[in-house]
Formats: C-alpha cells, structure tokens, sequence
C-alpha cells in the first residue's frame, strides 16, 4: 500500500464507532509476546466475522480514536538479537503473511498490523489459540463454539473473496485493471464512462464498494491486471514459462515470468508456450508443413486448469510451465482435490469463482470436458498418455513427444490402454482390442500386442471386463476400474 492508501485506512479504521473482534487500537505497549497474542486473536476473530483481514493499530487511542502517535517502531525492535517481527512469525502457526506498514501521519508515527484471517484452522501463538471477545483477548479454547466456526469455515472461496487492494479511487480501479479486455471477453462495447465500467466490475464481484471508494478483490486482480506486480500479495501467482536446452535443468535457456492477470495475458501466453515448443515439418503434395509436435488445444486446457485449479493458499511461487526437448511439465500449487485416476470423468475446483469466469469466456471446457479433449488430442498426435501426478504441495501434469509404440516403456502403455478405457467410457463407447490398436497405430495381424497391453492394465487394477461371463476375447468389452 503507498501513504496514500495507508492513510484512507487509517480514517476508515479511526472513523468506526468502537474497537471491535478484527480491530484493535493501541498506543505503544509492543512486548512482543502481547503482540503475537494480539495478532492470533485477531487473525481468528476476521476469520469468524468474515473479514478478510484484521488490524492491530499503534498511535491511537483506543477511547475516542484520537491519533496520537506512537514510540513504538515493529520492524526495527528486537526480542534479544532478533527482530521481534521475525521472532513472532516463528511462534505463529500456521504462519500468516501479516504486513506491518510504518508511517507518520500528521507529524505522529504510526504502525499498522495487516493480519490475514485464518483460514480453515484457528492460528496459534506458542501453542495457544486466541480470540478477541469485545476488545479483551482470550483463550480460544474457552469458547468452543467459536473456535468450532473456524474448523467448519469453507476455504475455497476466502481467497477470491480477499482483496487485493483496498480503499482506492475509480480512476486507479481502471488504471490497475486491464477493462478493455475484460470487455473484449465478453463481447461488450467499453462504455463511454468510468461509472458504468465500474458498475460491470461491481456485479461481477471484480470490485466491491467501500463507502465513497472501491476495492479490488483477489478474483477481479488475479484475472484482469495490467500487472500483477501492481497487488504486493498476487505478484508471485504470475505463471512462469522456463525452457530448456535439454532433458532437464542443467542449462536454461529462458525463464520469463507472467506480468498480466490469468484472464487478460492468456492468449499471449499461449502464443508465447507454442511458440517456445518444437515443431515437425511434413512435406505434402507440393508444400512443406510445420506441425506442432503437441495438440495446442491440450496446452491451452492444461495451462488453463493449472491456473483455475491451484491452492492459492500454499506459498511459494504460482503455476509452472517448464519446456525440454522431449516433453512440457505443468505444475501448479496444491495437491488434487481428486485421485488423479479420476481426472477424466470427475470435477471439483478449488476457485469455483475463477473458474466460472474463465469458462464463461471461453478459455476452457465447460465442467468435466478439457480433460476429456486433452487425452482425445494426445491420440490423435500418437503421443505417449498425458502423466497426471498429485505430490506433496504440487500437482503435475506431463506431456510427452511422439514416441514408437517400442519406445513406450510398460507403465506408459498402461497408462495410456487406461486412459482410452476411459475416454471411451465418457463417449458412451466401449474399448476394445481393436479400439486400442487404433490408438497405438498397431497393424490389425499384431493384435496379440495389443492384448498384451490389455492384460498388464487389468493386472494393474485399472480396467476390468464389461462382461465377465464373455470367453471371447475377440469380441471382449472393457471399462475402466471405476465404472
């Protein structure tokens, strides 16, 4: 926030009838363990009172909200050898990204906690959960019923609702955000006033009023800035694209981070992978082509879900597109909400918000269809089977360049006569021995090799018969595990 946002937050903050739950005013008092109490407290109380964030405010008094500045400077104090700033961060669990803003107003120094609200588990402070009752700060365990709404607090929401800057004008509303796009997307002419732009942003939830300002939520910034550098909790969500010289990490050749909104920047980022990822050249009648070695519609649905199915909760840096010359891995923040075996015929998502608008657009699949195209496409280029992986804090998917049959190690055929099954099964089709020798491109006398494969799927659990009690394995059917 710069001073001029800091100081409307003040006033507003000043401007309330009485401390509450999510604000506290104090005028020095910084002992670090009070401060560290304070913040565990309200950090949980914005989180029951559906705030996105709460204030702990040095410089005012906290009977009649004069300003009258404050002795106390948290960024510079010390706990012993270290910054008391560090030392509560350390004894916060789960760690929260609270900001502390230093500035003087009037002639009289202030210093403002930013608190982020606890999100699906109350916060600790060595240990200890608290709560702020009125303006007393307790015991979180003390009042269970309180601490029950914090455990049953959906969490898939809360970040699109946060926001990602407050209290600002609608002149800076339009200038941080990319309107032209976003009407562009919606097959809108831009109005020809800056109230009716705002009003549209307002009922898309992108903005959201505050008395005579406005602020940006995480949702209307994350999809439409003109920089994400622009919102200081957004910035390290921008998608990198990083390519390689080889088969991995040793030398890289580029590494360009995104700078525009998911929503605003896609379609540049898309021409930006392609342009990034080898091509063939087929010779025809009388022209060369260059064909793409991967279906662009596989790299736009998988570089969109990447982006719409992230937990923006977990730190670190946003999705990664990472190219080498013989495949392109796209990981984003979170593990998978479902079993990555069932990516194909399953749907959920963490940022419904995000992913409506996105959908509503045009820059993916409607609900439970990209993944479907995504494996269609990947048999039609004769690639190895799409590889989705859930590890620890990410999920990965891998595509891979055209390989022979013979060059397709065991787990990869397995996985690919699995994902056909599937396929098949969402088409209201069945798979077959001769389905399956289509997707590999086997000659119809090498059907035992196809068989093979089919075998090593049901041994590793993955299909089954449609009809157990038939013995022809010519005229065998086959579905997936699940169905």
């Amino acid at each position: 926030m710069d001073v001029d946002d800091l100081y409307r937050l003040l006033v507003k903050l000043t401007d309330l009838p009485n401390e509450n739950e999510w604000v506290e005013f104090k005028e020095n008092n910084g002992d670090p363990e009070s401060v560290g109490e304070r913040l565990s407290a309200i950090s949980n109380s914005a989180s029951i009172h559906n705030q996105s964030y709460g204030y702990l405010v040095y410089g005012v008094n906290d009977n009649d909200h004069s300003i009258v500045g404050t002795s106390f400077t948290p960024t510079r104090e010390k706990r012993g050898n270290e910054l008391i700033e560090h030392w509560i961060a350390q004894r916060l669990n789960p760690r929260i990204d609270f900001r502390i803003y230093e500035f003087d107003f009037d002639g009289k120094s202030i210093a403002i906690f930013e608190i982020p609200a606890a999100i699906d588990r109350p916060v600790q402070f060595q240990h200890i959960s608290y709560i702020r009752i009125g303006s007393v700060t307790r015991k979180l365990r003390d009042f269970p019923e309180k601490e029950k709404k914090i455990w049953r607090k959906e969490i898939n929401n809360q970040f699109e609702q946060g926001l990602a800057t407050k209290t600002i004008s609608g002149e800076d509303v339009v200038r941080l955000l990319d309107v032209q796009t976003y009407f562009d997307l919606l097959n809108l002419p831009l109005p020809s006033t800056r109230d009716a732009i705002l009003k549209k942003l307002l009922s898309d939830k992108f903005v959201v009023k505050d008395g005579n300002y406005f602020n940006i939520t995480n949702l209307g910034a994350i999809l439409f800035a003109k920089s994400l550098q622009d919102f200081d909790r957004l910035a390290r969500k921008a998608i990198r694209v990083i390519q390689y010289e080889g088969k991995n990490k040793l030398n890289t050749l580029k590494d360009q981070p995104g700078v525009k909104g998911y929503a605003s920047g896609f379609l540049g980022l898309i021409d930006y992978i392609n342009d990034k990822l080898p091509s063939n050249e087929e010779v025809g009648k009388a022209f060369r082509e260059t064909v793409r070695m991967y279906p662009e519609i596989a790299i736009r649905e998988l570089v969109a879900n990447a982006l719409i199915h992230q937990d923006f909760h977990e730190t670190g840096s946003g999705p990664i597109v990472e190219i080498y010359i013989d495949r392109i891995e796209i990981t984003n923040p979170g593990t998978p909400i479902i079993t990555t075996d069932r990516f194909i015929d399953e749907y959920q998502s963490r940022n419904e918000a995000l992913a409506s608008f996105m959908r509503r657009v045009g820059i993916c699949e409607e609900k439970g269809s990209g993944i479907d195209k995504v494996v269609a496409q990947a048999e039609l280029f004769q690639l190895p089977a799409p590889n989705f992986q859930g590890l620890i804090k990410n999920t990965k998917v891998t595509l891979y360049a055209y390989q022979t049959l013979n060059e397709m190690d065991k787990t990869d055929k397995i996985r690919a006569c699995y994902q056909h099954s599937c396929l098949k099964y969402v088409s209201n089709e069945r798979m077959t021995n001769q389905t399956l020798r289509e997707r590999f491109a086997i000659e119809s006398h090498n059907y035992s090799t196809a068989s093979r494969i089919i075998d090593d799927t049901k041994q590793a659990g993955l299909i089954k018969d449609y009809d157990p009690e038939n013995k022809s394995r010519k005229h065998a059917r086959y579905l997936p595990f699940w169905a």
